[in-house]
């Protein structure tokens, strides 16, 4: 009977246990987790209602959402893909929602619920589950299979081990010394510090739409649109974490120290903003200019902007100069942060970087330099911007990892 291991247990080596018990009954699987309870990280994520995936049923445009491993995952996504994991949980009773903006959760919004059926659906195919048992060493065996020795002394024998310990220092290590080239890892998906007056006593504004970009890359200027919250200690919000998540290698590089461009009106061109502007200063020339705001932003961001640029309260759109109305556009349209600092975004724990893709063979998972050592999740260099698609790469490298491992 082959001797199955995988490490880890989270979402991706509870799918490759799972898959690969139920597909190979004639496997023995034993799934090692380091800490007391198995998917913790599936628990907390999506603030407790988990995330599971993207309503996104074209892998062409599904890649589009990684900025690490969008190539790799073409091949595998047109083998399972977010409706593949929608069916599967079907199947198991867990029916899913999809929300406005394409994430899809259980309709219970308990991610207990997804806990629930992947242990259920482990416990039903066999799978052993071996908690507070950490790995401290795997080692290949002459002329096949691994020894995994436990940090509490016990040596396993298996004829095929898995990987899918999420960005643990050790495996990465581990990784190395076999031979995998390794992407540094850096944090992915988070917010910027901005210490800035223009922002101070906002913290709860948001903005439907804004364009926010990294002044840092030069030409080829990292840019997302998208909505902008405005915190206690900067910005956050689907914006800023698609920025962070595709600038996160610039901005490691950049010790997180760099400028923000913000264009909080992406609708309004310059000059469509100036005749705007214009066309108000002519039709309510008496009206205060902080307590009649002609664009859509939240009147307390309108005053905070206007203010800054050295409008008082009782200033009038009479005498609105030139001047202050080209400063009003440019803040308006360009406004520049200073970014000091990464914040954290609670709902997810995402690293860019981890084993080098070359090495996988991605039809199985499998390493190209050690026979029967297999990958799966985020220990690869594979990450995906917030909205279930972090997720959804580790169900589907599981899903081939498991579907592989118990053939021969």
């Amino acid at each position: 009977m082959p001797q199955i291991i995988i490490i880890g247990g989270g979402a991706a080596g509870f799918f490759a246990a799972i898959t690969c018990a139920q597909t190979h009954p004639d496997t023995r699987v034993t799934l090692l987790e380091a800490g007391k309870y198995p998917l913790a990280k599936v628990k907390i994520s999506g603030g407790g209602r988990c995330n599971v995936t993207h309503a996104c049923f074209e892998p062409t445009q599904l890649v589009q959402y990684y900025p690490r491993g969008h190539k790799a995952l073409r091949g595998a996504f047109t083998r399972f893909q977010p409706q593949d994991t929608v069916a599967w949980y079907a199947d198991r009773g867990v029916k899913l929602k999809t929300e406005a903006d394409g994430r899809m959760f259980p309709t219970t919004d308990d991610s207990d619920t997804i806990v629930r059926c992947l242990m259920d659906a482990a416990a039903a195919a066999g799978v052993k589950i071996w908690t507070g048992e950490a790995v401290a060493e795997i080692a290949p065996q002459q002329p096949a299979g691994w020894h995994v020795s436990l940090k509490s002394g016990q040596v396993l024998t298996a004829d095929r081990v898995l990987l899918a310990t999420g960005s643990n220092p050790s495996a990465h290590k581990w990784a190395q010394q076999l031979g995998h080239p390794l992407a540094t890892p850096v944090p992915s998906l988070f917010t910027f510090n901005i210490p800035d007056p223009r922002l101070t006593n906002l913290a709860g504004v948001s903005v439907k739409s804004a364009t926010v970009k990294l002044a840092t890359t030069g030409k080829n200027a990292l840019t997302q649109t998208g909505a902008l919250l405005i915190t206690h200690w900067g910005v956050s919000g689907p914006a800023v974490l698609k920025l962070s998540s595709w600038g996160a290698r610039l901005l490691a590089e950049a010790r997180y120290k760099t400028t923000l461009i913000v264009d909080w009106l992406p609708e309004y061109r310059p000059d469509k903003l100036r005749e705007l502007i214009l066309a108000v200063k002519s039709q309510l020339p008496q009206k205060t200019i902080q307590n009649s705001c002609p664009v859509p932003i939240p009147h307390r961001l309108w005053e905070s902007l206007t203010s800054h640029i050295g409008i008082q309260a009782s200033d009038r759109w009479a005498g609105l100069a030139n001047k202050t109305l080209d400063r009003l556009i440019q803040e308006l349209n360009r406004g520049e942060y200073q970014i000091t600092g990464k914040g954290v975004f609670k709902e997810e724990f995402v690293t860019c970087g981890g084993v080098d893709l070359k090495s996988v063979n991605f039809q199985t998972m499998e390493s190209k330099i050690c026979p029967g050592l297999y990958f799966a999740g985020e220990i690869l260099d594979i990450d995906g911007v917030t909205g279930g698609f972090n997720f959804q790469s580790a169900w589907t490298t599981g899903y081939l990892a498991g579907m592989a491992m118990g053939e021969g």
